[in-house]
């Protein structure tokens, strides 16, 4: 069945290899963009139907209209991708608490705003699929990155009462881990500063390997895309979903550290009982 896709963040990176990618399995698309001049040619020679549409994530009628939309054109709103954020490196003293907002207002808000913009029509339907990303960044503490680790670990939790919530309607979700992927986030889109000396062995080292990083990012967008149209169909699709071998090896230590320093602490855990 074709299905009806709305991605915010279409105009590069992740988010446009997964709209070529949507377009080329002959689905119908709804491509957002900031900019939407930055989204010509993206239909060109593809199989599936496309509408474009400017979109700031934090505003919300932008978000109804952009919802609005996909419902006019195809009838109906099978799937949202809540692709679009940035993050940028600093310590948590150098980053100002303007950098602080602006960066949880797009990652985390402007998730929750494009969620809640779909939730009742989905439920309406009684059916849909919210594909929200997050980052390793969501799962354990990136050394420089306060600000998107804060939001993206907000939309672990927002996503897991959501999917609890949605379950009973007959909506999906599934929240992307990516590891590093060879995208514009680690090159224009991210403002790096190492700051303070006296934080360099973990900001300056963050900020000195995302440079070096660049462009040589284990991950393909191509195949991640491809792994987000596997996901989608799916009956019993996964709550979550890292992307990437250095994602898995990243979780996959975090949560055995978490397990181990549980059990070494137990002991005064449970003390604290009546």
């Amino acid at each position: 069945m074709t299905k009806t896709w709305l991605v915010t963040g279409s105009s590069r990176g992740f988010g446009r290899a997964l709209a070529e990618a949507i377009l080329d399995a002959g689905d119908n698309l709804v491509a957002t963009a900031r900019d939407r001049e930055a989204l010509s040619g993206l239909g060109d020679g593809r199989a599936g139907r496309l509408v474009t549409t400017s979109l700031d994530v934090t505003n919300e009628n932008m978000a109804h209209a952009s919802v609005a939309t996909a419902i006019r054109e195809f009838g109906r709103i099978d799937v949202l991708v809540n692709n679009a954020g940035y993050g940028d490196i600093g310590s948590v003293e150098d980053t100002s608490l303007d950098s602080f907002r602006r960066q949880i207002e797009t990652n985390l808000f402007g998730a929750i705003i494009m969620t809640k913009a779909v939730v009742r029509p989905m439920r309406e339907q009684r059916s849909g699929h919210i594909i929200q990303f997050s980052s390793v960044g969501g799962r354990l503490g990136a050394p420089g990155r306060a600000a998107y680790s804060a939001a993206k670990w907000g939309v672990e939790g927002f996503s897991e009462v959501l999917a609890k919530e949605m379950a009973l309607v007959g909506v999906r979700v599934t929240i992307v881990e990516p590891g590093g992927f060879r995208t514009d986030f680690a090159g224009t889109s991210t403002t790096i500063t190492e700051g303070h000396s006296d934080y360099d062995a973990v900001v300056g080292a963050a900020a000195r390997m995302q440079r070096a990083y660049n462009g040589k990012q284990p991950g393909d967008p191509r195949k991640g895309a491809a792994a987000i149209l596997e996901i989608v169909s799916l009956d019993r699709p996964p709550l979550r979903l890292p992307l990437g071998t250095d994602a898995v090896a990243a979780i996959e230590r975090s949560d055995r550290e978490r397990i181990d320093e549980l059990a070494r602490w137990r002991h005064i855990s449970q003390s604290t009982d009546f």
